[in-house]
């Protein structure tokens, strides 16, 4: 796809939500069915079928897909398909690869540590790119998939998370 193209099939888009703001806010939904017997949970990626479980760090096996892997992998995957929307509308040819790497440590997650906090404590996101660019295009290039890139943002910015029960609070318990 050029630069043409990408117009042509983002232009009546972007001037129907310019029109309507409100047909801008989508909300996008995954599931996943828990495994009865396995630590295990299926998530349908609209391509395959993926089953998550735990990471060999955390007493798995290492057959199934780790959910912070996942994570990393949906931001290689948005920072990757962001570089190449943007570098064909600045008419860059790009190309390389996209690595992003994260820093946790097990001993929250498991407990062992109460002082040590679940989760990646730092994500850095890489490109390895080759392009007839100037170096303030390759600058810009990596501002614009900064600011573009959904999974970026989201983890950069921070959203406000909940958890509960589709179903409300379970029989017998009060809120």
């Amino acid at each position: 796809m050029d630069r043409q193209q990408l117009q042509a099939v983002q232009a009546p888009i972007k001037a129907h939500l310019r029109d309507t703001p409100g047909a801008g806010l989508v909300t996008l939904r995954a599931e996943g069915d828990l495994d009865p017997e396995e630590i295990a949970c299926s998530v349908a990626t609209g391509r395959a079928l993926v089953e998550a479980g735990l990471h060999p760090a955390t007493g798995g096996d290492g057959l199934q897909a780790c959910s912070g892997d996942m994570l990393l992998q949906a931001l290689v995957a948005c920072a990757g398909v962001t570089l190449r929307s943007v570098a064909t509308s600045m008419e860059l040819r790009v190309t390389g690869t996209v690595r992003a790497e994260g820093d946790l440590d097990f001993r929250g997650t498991l407990g062992v540590d109460r002082q040590v906090p679940v989760g990646f404590r730092a994500i850095r996101l890489l490109f390895d790119l080759e392009a007839d660019a100037s170096e303030e295009q390759l600058v810009t290039l990596l501002r614009l998939t900064e600011r573009y890139c959904v999974v970026y943002q989201t983890i950069a910015g921070g959203v406000p998370v909940s958890a509960g029960l589709a179903g409300g609070a379970p029989p017998g318990v009060d809120g």
